[in-house]
């Protein structure tokens, strides 16, 4: 199983066993639920803010304490275990459905949203939203998990000792720098909007099984501008919301993110995307998170001499694909090339180091027509190329190379290859769990996509711009970023999830 944190004992699995269930024993509930096509609203962190060097760092770093941990590759620097990342969604849970804000995270599994059980987690956020703590005693339509129940026995590795019926489910995530959120699991109604038509939407809502966060240590308890409700996880294992709405025949396991790098805006959708067409790669096996086997770099029209086995260094097999890093990470050994051949398109540039890491300079014409795209290679003959507006980024009176050095990241020095929204803006990249592929194409994000429905063979236009609902999350940060989902049915005769 995936998991964005490292692995959890058992022996700790078992302590907090009891303790939850003083907390949850005596909540009950139930409820059927329908489940129908929809979507999310999602806002953009850092819209209409300039992100300085030190916030975009940090971010990542934290990020990836949290995210790379789980597969011991632990990142250095100072960072929270859990940042909020650079996305975040307003979703409803419950009946009556009250609003929830939760961080979008394509490198994390289980959804979870903090409890009213919980004393530390945060009440307020500078985000401009009011977090709500979870109640299940006031849905209607809650429940909770038995600790006997598969789902249970699969996120914790095996039946917990000392389970007995109606007794809850507990989860436990333990972060990079010790950090933790626990709790139990229960089930309840996700609220959304059903795609209907051609940039048009009605209510529906789906049943999923999700986190309620008893107890939360360091950061994830603290109040302030990353404070969310939670984590909306759409990771490979079990547990994610996409692998849960589809093991219930209610969706394609499958999404899509378009993020739109010149405006800030963009498209997350779950469902069959059948324009752009995108040409698609194998995922590597066996991984947890989202990696893809890279077979070489071209600089221009030069492709560098880089050794197959760099590809493969460490523990970690491929790249990883993360929408939430903000920066693009890789081994040394292609690194330093790859800067290099980068900085000698331009002969007379006086380059300077800014905090430590970022090579920077003076450069007044414009940077498209003086540097070359670096175009990445991987399986299937599928090209990803960056563009110098793109991998470029202007701070103060100087451009700076948004590339970063893994190894200088990593205190085991092991090869890290990560992409994030540096090389994953104005493309749109589709995730086909189904068939273990995932791909990618240049696109207009700020234009629309078309997706098909399964059950009636229709194919209805989303767009990135037209969510009503999206506008009750323009704080004061300003530009509307949105969250598309569409959760297509593909069984006429399956509409009940209980």
């Amino acid at each position: 199983m995936a998991t964005a944190g490292i692995g959890t004992s058992r022996p700790l699995t078992l302590l907090l066993f009891l303790i939850i269930n003083l907390l949850s024993n005596t909540i009950t509930g139930g409820g059927r639920v329908y489940a129908d096509n929809g979507v999310f609203s999602v806002k953009y962190k850092y819209a209409g803010r300039e992100r300085s060097l030190s916030t975009l760092k940090a971010h990542d770093i934290s990020r990836q304490l949290r995210f790379l941990a789980g597969v011991d590759i632990p990142l250095g620097g100072s960072g929270r275990p859990d940042a909020v990342g650079l996305y975040y969604a307003k979703i409803g849970i419950g009946t009556p459905s009250k609003d929830y804000y939760v961080q979008v995270d394509t490198g994390s599994d289980i959804v979870w949203v903090n409890c009213i059980q919980c004393r530390e987690c945060p009440r307020t956020s500078s985000l401009g939203m009011e977090l709500t703590p979870y109640d299940l005693e006031e849905s209607t339509t809650g429940k909770l998990v038995s600790c006997d129940e598969q789902f249970c026995l699969e996120v914790n590795g095996g039946p917990l000792s000392g389970c007995t019926t109606n007794m809850s489910c507990p989860y436990l995530q333990i972060y990079g720098d010790g950090s933790s959120t626990a709790g139990y699991f229960v089930k309840d109604y996700v609220q959304y909007n059903r795609v209907s038509g051609d940039l048009e939407t009605t209510a529906a809502n789906g049943s999923i099984k999700f986190g309620c966060g008893a107890r939360q240590s360091g950061d994830l308890g603290s109040s302030g501008e990353e404070a969310l409700d939670g984590i909306l996880g759409f990771g490979k294992s079990n547990s994610s919301i996409i692998s849960q709405l589809a093991s219930s025949r209610k969706v394609k396991k499958m999404f899509a993110h378009c993020l739109d790098g010149t405006n800030g805006g963009g498209i997350f959708a779950m469902g069959h995307v059948v324009q752009p067409k995108v040409n698609m790669t194998p995922l590597v096996p066996n991984q947890p998170h989202y990696n893809v086997n890279m077979t070489g770099v071209q600089v221009g029209h030069v492709m560098l001499n880089i050794s197959a086995d760099v590809f493969e260094a460490g523990d970690r097999k491929g790249t990883i694909i993360d929408s939430g890093t903000t920066l693009a990470y890789l081994p040394e050994l292609i690194y330093e090339p790859l800067v290099a051949k980068i900085l000698s398109q331009q002969h007379n540039l006086e380059v300077q180091t800014i905090h430590g890491e970022y090579k920077c300079f003076q450069y007044s014409e414009r940077v498209d027509d003086g540097f070359p795209p670096v175009i990445f290679h991987f399986e299937n003959s599928l090209l990803l190329k960056v563009y110098p507006h793109e991998y470029l980024f202007q701070y103060e009176n100087l451009w700076c190379i948004g590339w970063q050095n893994s190894g200088m990241q990593s205190r085991d020095r092991k090869n890290v290859t990560l992409f994030g929204d540096l090389v994953l803006s104005n493309k749109l990249v589709l995730y086909d769990l189904e068939n273990q592929t995932i791909g990618w194409t240049e696109y207009n994000c700020s234009s629309s996509i078309k997706v098909q429905d399964e059950q009636t063979g229709t194919v209805h236009l989303v767009g990135s711009h037209y969510l009503s609902s999206a506008k009750r999350l323009n704080t004061k940060w300003g530009v509307i970023f949105l969250f598309l989902i569409l959760l297509m049915h593909w069984s006429a005769h399956s509409r009940c999830f209980s």
